[in-house]
């Protein structure tokens, strides 16, 4: 354990002794809710399907996120604003995250080019491209955007090739208090080694990673994956936020595939403090349903971790 987990460690047992003493509590569950070690935030792309049938209204995120699940932050898929993107929309987004008390936590983009492009010019376009969505970020109030790392040729040359796009990116993004996240996404960028080398060679405070719990399959087509534990280690040095994925809650209330208590034992012992984006993708529940289920299943590991505080 690091000296300032260790150190934040202590604080939250001094922390809890003095609350205990104090109202005369003799469980730390109330401490639990004035002191977390993290908090829950929802992606978007939870509620992808809903969203894509005309169930809800992408417009309405914030509002739906606050009715149905009482969260006080979200995180946006820029691809369920391509028909709809404008400024004022931005705006009005803003405005009504402001009304329900949420905070807008990042914008995940995707198909915008490879910031990992080979091809020079192809690499710039594909920065250029993520401009609109820092600047919708900026407006929403976002710490970042979500981007990936796609690339083709060797090891060391998507490496170049990825460092260098996430730099330029961030160039612009600086001025705009915006970091540049990359989240392991598939390819190279699930292979926790190479992408945490990504991290070291752009060596910028404005680039990190969004490591996703689920999403280390290398090659969807064999099936070839990393494995999870360590590419989370691998990437919690460098993590801006989380992604809790889960694609299945069973009827214990765990998803049988992921040890969630496991990586954010890994997290917080290592610091990480902000906040942990639920993106729920099973079918075995309704989205909502999965979404309310990945929620208690959060908020029990918060519970078992605060306990060995």
């Amino acid at each position: 354990m690091s000296n300032i987990a260790a150190d934040r460690r202590s604080f939250l047992k001094l922390a809890l002794a003095a609350t205990t003493l104090s109202s005369g509590l003799l469980s730390p569950f109330s401490f639990a809710e004035q002191q977390r070690l993290f908090k829950i935030s929802l992606a978007q792309w939870s509620l992808h399907k809903a969203f894509k049938s005309g169930k809800y209204d992408p417009r309405n995120f914030p509002s739906i996120t606050r009715k149905l699940f009482n969260l006080d932050a979200v995180e946006y898929v820029n691809q369920l604003y391509f028909d709809v993107y404008s400024e004022k929309m931005i705006t009005n987004l803003k405005r009504q995250a402001d009304s329900e008390g949420i905070s807008s936590q990042l914008i995940m983009c995707d198909r915008e080019g490879a910031l990992g492009d080979q091809d020079k010019k192809a690499r710039k376009q594909a920065v250029l491209n993520h401009y609109r969505w820092a600047d919708a970020a900026h407006e929403l109030g976002c710490h970042s955007i979500r981007v990936n790392a796609q690339s083709t040729g060797s090891w060391d040359e998507q490496m170049q090739a990825a460092a260098d796009g996430l730099n330029q990116l961030a160039e612009y993004c600086s001025p705009l208090n915006l970091n540049v996240i990359v989240e392991n996404h598939g390819g190279l960028s699930s292979n926790g080694k190479w992408l945490s080398g990504v991290m070291k060679l752009a060596d910028n405070p404005r680039v990190g990673t969004l490591p996703d719990f689920g999403n280390f399959v290398i090659n969807r087509e064999t099936g070839e994956e990393y494995d999870k534990y360590q590419g989370m280690k691998e990437l919690l040095p460098y993590a801006k936020a989380l992604s809790a994925k889960a694609f299945k809650i069973n009827r214990h209330g765990e998803e049988p595939d992921i040890d969630f208590y496991r990586i954010m034992k890994m997290a917080v012992d290592g610091g990480y403090n902000g906040y942990v984006g639920i993106e729920y993708e099973g079918d075995d529940w309704s989205e909502e349903k999965g979404i309310r289920q990945t929620i208690a299943l959060l908020e029990r590991v918060h519970r078992q971790l605060i306990n060995e505080a």
